[in-house]
């Protein structure tokens, strides 16, 4: 009797731990560390935005004689935002155009791999693991080496010629997309797919399976599962993606440049801040306040959605 019960509160004591899980285990750990570690590293991480939001108010004279950190209320001047504004490619004209960008190339990805998350998830079909494999190894082609060929795939299409025969085959037709905002969403669109669909395959496959089951029992079938149950559940890691590519979207410069960069009226606020420097950077004092109306949009963004950030992350990468 005295060696049973010397035993029950060692393996009460390792059962709560069990099964926590390792998902568990890395919230037990993220709640243990001390707030002050993490309000320093918040603090600290704050530092260049604050001394970008400060220079945005400061004259060139100032911005060039003295740092951020010793700013004086009488240099204050909102005549850098006035400037960025009436200016005649003001920046009213890229937001919009980042908007454009930004838009489609974030929720026309979530969708269309939402869908294809669940068919690899929860759809048998033949070839589905192999299919999966090479649609997630589509992440190692490196971005730069595309982008030339889809800027010409955009321009003059695909066509194939037959020397035997003496004919063309029109493969892709001519779309004539240069310097339009609709080349760069496609690219980002096309490029953000591997990735979008490696991340919700992630959590959509660890939906419970009960669930799955009692649906179909009750006649549903694949849409009426997928936009009923998948979807609503699905909130967590379609907004963390969502927040991802929105982010990568409008901070993007390289792609923007190389599909619309000899078009004016189609620059985003990316290109249109890299060129307000003018001839040897006599405007460099403006950058600070256009980088900051810049990230002011993706700042919002990332705030609206965070509550969901961590949870889309976490959920389906380890199970317990």
């Amino acid at each position: 009797m005295s060696s049973t019960s010397s035993l029950s509160p060692g393996i009460a004591s390792d059962a709560p731990e069990a099964a926590l899980g390792r998902t568990g285990r890395w919230y037990a750990f993220i709640r243990s560390i001390p707030t002050w570690i993490v309000w320093l590293i918040v603090i600290v991480w704050s530092i260049p935005s604050l001394g970008l939001f400060v220079n945005s108010w400061r004259t060139r004279d100032a911005q060039t004689s003295t740092g951020w950190w010793a700013v004086n209320v009488d240099e204050l001047t909102f005549d850098n935002y006035d400037q960025i504004f009436s200016a005649r490619n003001s920046i009213w004209d890229s937001l919009a155009n980042s908007f454009a960008i930004a838009l489609p190339a974030t929720i026309i990805p979530i969708a269309f791999a939402a869908f294809a998350a669940y068919g690899f998830a929860w759809i048998d079909f033949k070839g589905r693991k192999g299919l999966f494999i090479a649609t997630v190894s589509l992440l190692a082609i490196p971005l730069q080496v595309a982008l030339i060929p889809l800027l010409q795939l955009y321009v003059g299409g695909a066509k194939w010629t037959l020397p035997l025969l003496d004919k063309t085959i029109t493969l892709v037709p001519d779309f004539d997309l240069a310097g339009e905002t609709t080349a760069v969403w496609l690219t980002h669109t096309g490029f953000a797919m591997p990735f979008a669909i490696f991340l919700l395959h992630n959590y959509i496959s660890s939906l419970p399976k009960d669930l799955f089951e009692a649906a179909r029992i009750d006649g549903a079938d694949h849409f009426t599962i997928f936009w009923r149950l998948v979807l609503p559940l699905s909130v967590p890691v379609l907004a963390a993606f969502g927040i991802f590519q929105f982010l990568w979207t409008w901070n993007d410069y390289l792609i923007a440049n190389t599909m619309v960069g000899s078009n004016p009226d189609a620059h985003p606020t990316t290109i249109l801040i890299a060129n307000l420097a003018g001839d040897f950077g006599r405007n460099e004092h403006i950058l600070p306040a256009a980088a900051f109306v810049q990230a002011f949009i993706p700042l919002v963004a990332f705030f609206a959605l965070q509550r969901f950030f961590v949870r889309g992350m976490l959920a389906g990468s380890v199970k317990g």
